[in-house]
């Protein structure tokens, strides 16, 4: 294992430890009937279910595989960024990330609101911040044109991820 792996599973289970309590616990009651694989040090479970695209606790990142190689290649590093934000924020992962995005995601008043208004998911702080930092992580370019033209906070970037205001 090499060293930034070692520190990337020793912050993971010392500072972001209850995540990862959380996202172990998923990973344990899921491991059957579902296929996972390891991915740049995180655990990652892909579950099929309408209506589910992906959360990360700690470094096991749940997500579904059904709605195409792209997009599924995008959420897996957007995910990771949240893997990387839970070992920065350590326990004030859960006020300043999660809360926040699972409101964001799934509060009907908030999703109405975007789609009137034309905001992208992804304009949300930690929503935009989890895409640079994955990418940035991971090495990885995001693939679809939903993430090629508004992935990074929202905004619409050039093909040198510079922003096009």
């Amino acid at each position: 294992m090499k060293p930034k792996q070692i520190l990337f599973t020793v912050l993971h289970w010392t500072w972001g430890l209850s995540q990862n309590l959380v996202g172990g616990l998923g990973y344990l009651l899921l491991r059957g009937g579902h296929r996972h694989e390891r991915w740049n040090g995180a655990f990652v479970t892909y579950i099929e279910a309408p209506g589910f695209g992906g959360v990360s606790l700690g470094k096991f990142i749940f997500m579904n595989p059904s709605r195409g190689d792209g997009w599924a290649h995008d959420t897996r590093v957007h995910e990771f960024g949240h893997c990387v934000q839970s070992i920065v924020l350590g326990p004030l992962y859960w006020v300043v990330v999660a809360l926040p995005s699972i409101l964001w995601c799934n509060l009907p008043p908030l999703v109405k609101w975007r789609e009137k208004n034309k905001i992208s998911y992804y304009q949300l702080y930690c929503e935009g911040w989890a895409n640079v930092w994955g990418a940035a992580w991971t090495g990885e370019r995001f693939v679809t044109e939903e993430m090629l033209a508004r992935g990074r906070f929202g905004k619409a970037w050039d093909q040198n991820n510079r922003r096009c205001d």
